[in-house]
């Protein structure tokens, strides 16, 4: 299971409406399950359908955390005028980069004002499952 702060949660948030009309996309790094780090990285082409993280930007974050002895947690992304639930885009992208079974993070503005916050999981083979997350109140 993951733990989040509060404040972490709201930081996402509002990367994804700085962002808006434009997908954000970002790592969450921290130690035995708990997330203490939150990495914001450029979209490289910026659209409202799609990411592609910086791959300079997404490398610095990388060796940060490696410094810090976090481990990489997930890759957050905003969709801006859909629900919080990993596209079939999002799914092949996983698959495709190897980054599977891995916590995928998706904010939705859908309703601007009351973002969804939800958390993920992409197996191998495509398959989406719901991650449970408790939010630390701080």
């Amino acid at each position: 299971m993951i733990d989040i702060a509060n404040e972490l949660i709201a930081e996402m948030i509002e990367h994804s409406k700085t962002e808006d009309p434009n997908e954000c996309c970002g790592i969450l790094a921290g130690i035995d399950g708990h997330v203490t780090k939150l990495y914001k990285i450029r979209n490289s082409t910026p659209s409202p359908f799609r990411y592609v993280m910086d791959p300079n930007e997404q490398l610095k974050a990388m060796k940060d955390a490696d410094e810090h002895s976090l481990d990489l947690m997930a890759f957050y992304h905003s969709h801006t005028h859909t629900p919080a639930y990993p596209s079939d885009t999002d799914v092949r992208m996983a698959v495709e980069s190897g980054w599977v079974d891995f916590c995928y993070v998706l904010i939705s503005l859908e309703d601007q004002s009351n973002p969804d916050v939800r958390f993920f999981d992409i197996s191998l083979k495509g398959q989406v499952t719901e991650m449970n997350v408790k939010i630390i109140q701080e």
